[in-house]
């Protein structure tokens, strides 16, 4: 009964930002976390960032430290995640995820978005 819907995807030239969003709709936990993982062609889905709601600690994979930036609204249920200095490695359909995972950067989220596409171009 939660739905996840992300917006912000795109084209977009290497170096440049993109601001991915999504929306919560449905009734969520207390204590639980919304997370962003991507999925390129050919590869496995993997973890890019995570924010915990309560306390607004956030969790960023190696590759991606220093240029993204998760951040939360929470009147909104809402996460963001700000792609900065893209790279064409970046390109991937990025999946929203938000429920009580295992840990944090597990694939063990309760609920997905369908995810939006990302293309960073050279």
């Amino acid at each position: 009964q939660v739905q996840l819907v992300e917006s912000g995807g795109g084209l977009v030239q290497a170096g440049g930002s993109l601001r991915l969003s999504c929306a919560a709709s449905g009734r969520l936990p207390y204590n639980y976390a919304m997370g962003w993982f991507r999925q390129a062609p050919g590869k496995e889905r993997e973890f890019v960032a995570a924010i915990r709601w309560s306390t607004g600690i956030t969790t960023y994979a190696d590759s991606v430290k220093g240029r993204f930036t998760i951040s939360r609204d929470s009147a909104k249920n809402t996460v963001f995640l700000q792609m900065n200095s893209l790279k064409p490695e970046d390109t991937a359909v990025y999946s929203c995820a938000a429920g009580s995972p295992y840990y944090i950067g597990s694939q063990t989220y309760d609920y997905w978005g369908q995810g939006t596409q990302v293309t960073v171009s050279s």
